[in-house]
């Protein structure tokens, strides 16, 4: 695969996962992430095997930054031919203490309720997710216009099809990711410009960890609801999503598929619960 693939988020397990296969493919493979230090690693881990990689400092929040983080890449390594937006998480400001209504909800101050959730912290899980795909998308982009086997991966969630309890805001921008998605493969078709996305189910990461285990490793009841509604019983692995990365991203497999997004999640979309 002899590409230059940008991979945002490049520091969080699963997009570390996704650049350090790629590049074990071939690629020459820029990271970006807000967190330098561990998108470094990453990239010293890849140089270290003998692949082709670098990291960068960026906030996919600021078109300017990313803007010039790009000129950055494009004398690095040259054009972007795929971009993997993996920038996204949610927030604690945005994560209600109960799953479902409790009498006297709408009056609570101790705690963090439907009726108090703060809405600068709505407002950042939206732009993380959504805003953090459009804009890198806006800059990218633009060197994939007039070539070949171009494509743009994006990361959204099986949050997008069954929201879960305690989440609202990063179910919602999910569904907003896969949603744009579909509007840009479509609008893109005919520049031969290909744009999917993958919806993993429950994959332990840094943003979800705290809401799987308790502070001393052991589960937590969501964890145990999680794992009776995936009917593979388990979490996924981070390896267990590279087949369909490599899939979406290999236009010789894929290359008549667009504006789909593929769920990998055990089974967690197709059972009913009973």
């Amino acid at each position: 695969m002899e590409k230059v693939i940008v991979v945002t988020g490049a520091g969080g397990v699963l997009c570390s996962g996704f650049a350090e296969f790629l590049a074990s493919k071939g690629a020459k493979v820029a990271l970006l992430d807000l967190n330098e230090e561990a998108a470094g690693k990453v990239a010293e881990g890849i140089v270290a095997k003998g692949g082709i990689a670098k990291a960068y400092k960026c906030n996919c929040l600021d078109k300017a930054d990313i803007e010039a983080v790009h000129e950055k890449v494009l004398a690095d390594f040259g054009k972007c031919d795929i971009l993997v937006n993996g920038a996204g998480g949610n927030n604690p400001k945005c994560t209600t203490a109960h799953e479902e209504y409790v009498k006297g909800d709408e009056s609570a101050q101790d705690i963090l309720t439907f009726f108090n959730i703060d809405e600068k912290g709505f407002d950042f899980v939206f732009d993380l997710n959504l805003k953090g795909v459009l804009l890198p998308s806006q800059v990218f982009m633009t060197d994939m216009i007039g070539r070949k086997g171009c494509s743009v991966l994006n990361v959204s969630s099986m949050n997008a099809y069954r929201p879960l309890t305690k989440i609202p805001a990063y179910s919602a921008a999910k569904a907003a990711v896969t949603n744009f998605t579909s509007w840009l493969a479509v609008h893109f078709a005919k520049e031969g410009i290909r744009v999917n996305a993958i919806a993993p189910g429950f994959f332990v990461s840094n943003q979800n960890r705290a809401l799987l285990f308790n502070e001393d490793g052991t589960p937590t009841p969501r964890t145990d609801k999680i794992l009776r509604s995936t009917p593979m019983g388990r979490f996924g692995e981070a390896e267990e999503l590279l087949g369909t990365l490599e899939w979406l991203l290999d236009e010789t497999k894929s290359g008549f598929v667009t504006g789909i997004t593929v769920p990998v999640d055990g089974g967690f979309s197709a059972y009913s619960g009973v």
